[in-house]
This record gives structure tokens, sequence and C-alpha cells, in this order.
């Protein structure tokens, strides 16, 4: 078995996510059966099981495939074989048997958008959260001081997430505003499940004025799922970018 590094982008609209289902058309069952046609059983691993919604720009996957093939013949066959789901590989690269495209990574960015205005969306549907309600981005930026750094964010993650630990360590929450659109830039390690979208939930009652800007702190200090916010809708969130100690997609053995 050879093992590939896949850099890939999707629209997570019409999947039930990442990982595959009972029912529904997921992205790893798509990637798989586009693989197989190129002879033999594929699996893979990805670097974050986006759920059902959720985008991605940069996601990394490890595939398992029983043939020698070029990283770039192996972009085009996939992206020709996947089609016409909204997913394409953007690069591809040979990989050693101990890198995982989970395991391995040193950090992970995403993005959420919300689209700020009284009117519905038409372009931005599916991409972005509508919110109505105008938002204080000065609160929220004040808001998100307290999350940067190493907490416990048990009131930020799924009650069902299957982490073993709740301490992560947030290395960025930038707000910016271009327009009607504000964009969330979120960085760390790794994350646990759900904790961007209730982070962003519950900036953005503070940016609404409900909350007051120390809450989001005696939220985090709850520990207490119940405590913070609801959480933002998964249309909004995009998996942006996934970093290695070694970029295996500037070496020679890729496209």
């Amino acid at each position: 078995m050879t093992q590939f590094a896949l850099e890939i982008e999707y629209d997570g609209t019409d999947f039930v996510g990442w990982q595959r289902q009972k029912t529904g058309v997921s992205v790893q069952a798509v990637l798989e059966a586009a693989a197989a046609k190129l002879g033999g059983p594929a699996t893979s691993v990805t670097a974050g099981r986006t759920d059902s919604g959720v985008h991605a720009a940069g996601q990394v996957v490890g595939l398992l495939l029983d043939r020698d093939i070029a990283p770039a013949k192996l972009a085009e066959a996939l992206n020709y074989h996947m089609r016409p789901h909204r997913v394409v590989v953007l690069r591809a690269a040979l990989a050693p048997p101990d890198w995982s495209a989970r395991f391995s990574a040193i950090h992970r960015a995403y993005r959420y958008r919300i689209l700020n205005r009284k009117s519905p969306p038409a372009l931005d549907a599916g991409n972005a959260w509508h919110v109505m309600r105008p938002l204080d981005i000065a609160a929220m930026r004040e808001g998100a001081q307290a999350l940067l750094g190493k907490h416990d964010f048990t009131s930020f993650r799924a009650t069902a997430c299957q982490a073993k630990s709740p301490i992560r360590t947030l290395d960025r929450l930038d707000i910016a505003q271009d327009g009607e659109i504000i964009s969330l830039a979120v960085e760390a390690r790794a994350f646990l499940h759900h904790q961007v979208r209730n982070m962003v939930g519950s900036l953005k009652l503070v940016g609404e004025g409900r909350w007051p800007v120390s809450r989001i702190a005696e939220a985090l200090a709850a520990r207490e799922r119940t405590e913070a916010g609801p959480t933002a809708p998964a249309e909004g969130l995009c998996l942006m970018s996934v970093s290695y100690p070694v970029d295996l997609f500037s070496g020679p053995n890729s496209t």
C-alpha cells in the first residue's frame, strides 16, 4: 500500500460531513469511491472530521492506495471520478508510512463568516451565518481576548465530545469586518468538537448586547456547557489550512 497526502477543498452543504455515515453522502465516501476506481480498496484519514454543512478550503487527507501512481496523475484521476460532487483535490504528494494526516498535524486554522444585515443572503447562502441584528465588533473583540491561551474549554465543547481532555490552547481569535461580512479567524493546534462554533455563538450574544463582555470569561471559568452560548450554524465555518512539521506538498514527490 502507498500512502498519499491530499489537500482538498469542498462545499459541505450537500454532505453529511467528512466521516462516512449510515445514511447520506460523506466526503470520505466520495473520495474513497473515486480512489477505488483506480485499482483496489482505498482507505483515508483526515486532519479534521468536519460536521455536516461545514466547508473546507485546505483539508488534508492521508489516502492509502494499493497502486503506485504519480501524485499529479492521482489528483487528476480523483477529480475526474469525484464529479459532480463539490469536492476537489488541490495538491497531492507521496507521504512516508509513519505520517498521519491527523496526528502529525501541528496547527489548524478555521474561518467563520457572519453576514450581518437585515436582508437574507443570496450569493452567500450556505456559506455564512445570517445575523440580522447589528453586531458590536469592538465588544466581540474584547470578549474574544478571554478565550486566548491555554484553558479548560469544557463550556465551549459539545456535550458528546469524545476528546480525553478539554484543555486546549487557542493561538488566535481575530475578528474583522468588511462591509456586511464579519470574519472570525481562529487558530490552534487542535480543537474540541464544536469549539469554534460554540465560541462564535457566545461572541454573537456579546455583539448583540445581550451579554456583557465579561460573560465570556465567566462562561469559560464555569466549565459547564450550559453557561456558554448556542452553537453557531455549520454553514459559516470553513477549515482553511492544516500545517505539519514538514510540508509534503512542497517536495519533489508532489504535484
